[in-house]
C-alpha cells in the first residue's frame, strides 16, 4: 500500500486511487463471472501502509463502501461467495450481504514480512532508491531493520500460486462442475485485498504476475472477470461501490 508520493502505477492501495463512477447497480451477463471486491477502508489503505497480514479493522468510512458495495451487486445471486480470512475482507463481505462467505486462506493478502506497516516512502528511504514491490519483492531490507514480526513474507510468485488455486476452484464453479461449491454453474464472488486481486487478475490473464503493478485498485472496488471468444477476459476494472 505504497505512499502517495510514489507512481501510480506502482501502488496497490495508492490513497489517491478512487474507483472511477459508475451506474449504483451491476447486472450479471449471460455467462457466468468471476467478480472481485476489494475491502473497504482501514486507517493503513488510508495512510497508504502496506497492509499484509496485519489485521487492521474497517474504519466507519469502510463500513459504508462495503454496504455500498452490497447494494452495487445487489443483481447478482452468486453460486459461491469466498473470503479472505482476514478480519477486513470478513467484514466487507458481511457487509456487503454475504455473512456466510467461505473462507479460503488462499485469498489472505501478499504477506509483506519485514514491509508490513511500511509505506512505499519509507522503504525508499532506507534503500536510497525508489521501492517498487512488484518488481523488487519484500526481501529487499538489510537484516538491522527489523519489522513484520520476524517474518521473511512472501516472494510474488508464491503469491500468484495461491492466485492460481483460487481461479481453478472458483472455474470449477463457474462451470457447474462436480465436487465444486456450487451444483450448477454460477457467478462467483472473491472479497480481498488489493494486491492478492492484481495478482489474480494477472494469472486470470495468463500474463508475467509483475503487470498487477499496471492495475489500480481503490478500496471497495469492483471487478467482473468473464470470457469473450472463448478467452479469460476482463469485463469490468476498479467499478465504484456507490
Amino acid at each position: 500500500m505504497p505512499d502517495e508520493t510514489m507512481p501510480a502505477t506502482h501502488s496497490a492501495t495508492h490513497p489517491a486511487a478512487r474507483p472511477a463512477s459508475r451506474p449504483p447497480t451491476l447486472k450479471p451477463t449471460r455467462d457466468p463471472q468471476l467478480v472481485l471486491l476489494r475491502h473497504g477502508e482501514t486507517e493503513w489503505s488510508a495512510s497508504g501502509q502496506h497492509t499484509g497480514r496485519t489485521d487492521i479493522p474497517l474504519t466507519p468510512a469502510g463500513e459504508e463502501q462495503a454496504r455500498s458495495a452490497g447494494a452495487t451487486l445487489a443483481g447478482y445471486e452468486f453460486a459461491a461467495v469466498y473470503t479472505s480470512p482476514l478480519g477486513r475482507a470478513r467484514r466487507t463481505a458481511e457487509l456487503a450481504g454475504h455473512p456466510d462467505a467461505i473462507v479460503d486462506e488462499d485469498l489472505a493478502e501478499w504477506d509483506y514480512g519485514p514491509v508490513d506497516g511500511r509505506t512505499s516512502r519509507d522503504v525508499s528511504e532506507i534503500l536510497g532508491r525508489e521501492f517498487l514491490i512488484f518488481d523488487d519483492g519484500v526481501g529487499v531490507l538489510p537484516p538491522s531493520v527489523e519489522h513484520g514480526g520476524g517474518r521473511p513474507g512472501e516472494t510474488l510468485d508464491q503469491v500468484a500460486t495461491r492466485a492460481a488455486r483460487v481461479v481453478a476452484r472458483a472455474e470449477q464453479t463457474l462451470a457447474g462442475q462436480a465436487g465444486s461449491a456450487a451444483g450448477t454453474g454460477g457467478d462467483v464472488l472473491l472479497v480481498a485485498h488489493g494486491h492478492l486481486l492484481r495478482v489474480l487478475a494477472t494469472v486470470w490473464l495468463g500474463v508475467d504476475p509483475r503487470l498487477g503493478a499496471r492495475f489500480e485498485l481503490g478500496t471497495a472496488a469492483v471487478c467482473l472477470l468473464g470470457y469473450g471468444h472463448s478467452l479469460r477476459t476482463i469485463e469490468g476494472w476498479n467499478l465504484a461501490a456507490q
